[in-house]
């Protein structure tokens, strides 16, 4: 038999940082906000060592798996210094769900791992919340996950998230950028700001070299960290209608990288992506971004999205489908460019006045 007087003059976990105690406090309420999104197909709780989900796939003829992953980088900053942490798990979510959106497929199940330097239960349970309302609002089963408390490698109020997604598309409707003709219409669809790329720059330039805060408020943004918080989008709800109408030869979730780097990701190396500068609106976060820090143009649309989320490859002869379709559902668009011969890339063209006046 132990002797718990004894025990308690051991070195504990506890002592050197880990308090296992307020783990299974947190995962206790973890527990109970992942069951709200489960679905059918769930079949584990909670807890076990491997989560399980039934490969039943209704109406799918040859079923192909899509997976991704990815985290939400230094947006948690903002999140830690505004102690606002039901935000960055949504936003997790919907930046995972639309990158197996851009192939066609539909979300199955998602985990995630949180890792922290001491483990406050309710920033956790926050951050989870968060999650859970992104998966339930795309029908994804938040299906399990891991928690690490890491103390000496993280500091005590920081913590590191990133998130798991499984989903499926029948083979047939599947996007891969073979469709991709000279000739096809680009179509921008808006974010809602910087979404989960960039902060390390935009904090750079905001914080360290104008000298704000992130409860500075400005005319045109309002409160700096608010507007650094705005959810990123999932496009998942518009999109899936016309993925099987088949009536898209290709999408590009517009991430880090902006539409440089990931329109060309499905650019067949032939083709290029020609894109009118000046045919949307820039968002007024990015227009202190690129004053404020003297930031290049060319600088601006590699890191920042610039207020355009995902970008629509469209044969012509389906461009009035998406266009009624969106405009039904009142989902904001922008004619952006189109598809021209090439090498694989994307081309600017910009208004005449000058390569940057179009963020003026």
């Amino acid at each position: 038999m132990l002797d718990s007087a004894a025990v308690s003059d051991k070195t504990s976990y506890r002592d050197s940082g880990v308090d296992i105690d307020a783990q299974d406090e947190a995962l206790r309420e973890v527990r109970r906000i992942a069951r709200g999104t489960f679905t059918p197909n769930v079949i584990s709780d909670i807890g076990l060592f491997g989560g399980l989900f039934r490969a039943d796939f209704e109406g799918i003829t040859k079923p192909v798996l899509v997976s991704s992953t990815d985290g939400v980088g230094t947006k948690l900053r903002v999140a830690q210094a505004m102690r606002i942490h039901d935000t960055v798990g949504y936003d997790l979510v919907s930046h995972c769900v639309n990158d197996i959106l851009v192939q066609g497929a539909k979300p199955l199940f998602f985990l995630d791992y949180f890792a922290t330097g001491k483990l406050r239960p309710s920033v956790m349970t926050d951050v989870i919340r968060g999650m859970a309302r992104a998966c339930s609002e795309n029908q994804c089963a938040l299906i399990g996950g891991e928690t690490a408390e890491m103390p000496g490698f993280y500091g005590d109020d920081d913590y590191d998230i990133a998130g798991f997604i499984v989903g499926v598309v029948d083979e047939t409707l599947l996007l891969d950028g073979k469709q991709v003709q000279e000739g096809d219409v680009l179509i921008g669809l808006p974010s809602a700001g910087l979404h989960t790329n960039g902060y390390s720059l935009a904090r750079r330039v905001l914080i360290d070299k104008m000298g704000h805060d992130f409860q500075t408020v400005l005319p045109e943004i309002g409160k700096i960290g608010e507007a650094l918080l705005a959810p990123h989008i999932s496009y998942l709800r518009p999109l899936m209608p016309l993925v099987e109408k088949r009536a898209l030869h290709a999408m590009a979730h517009i991430t880090g990288g902006g539409l440089t780097d990931n329109v060309p990701r499905i650019l067949p190396d032939s083709l290029d992506a020609h894109i009118k500068l000046g045919s949307w609106p820039v968002l007024p976060i990015f227009k202190m971004i690129f004053d404020g820090g003297n930031v290049a143009a060319a600088e601006m649309l590699r890191v920042f999205n610039m207020g355009i989320g995902m970008v629509l490859v469209i044969g012509r002869e389906h461009v009035d489908t998406v266009t009624k379709h969106l405009t039904q559902i009142g989902e904001k668009f922008f004619f952006i460019g189109n598809i021209v011969r090439g090498s694989g890339k994307v081309v600017y063209d910009a208004p005449p006045t000058g390569f940057a006046s179009w963020i003026e």
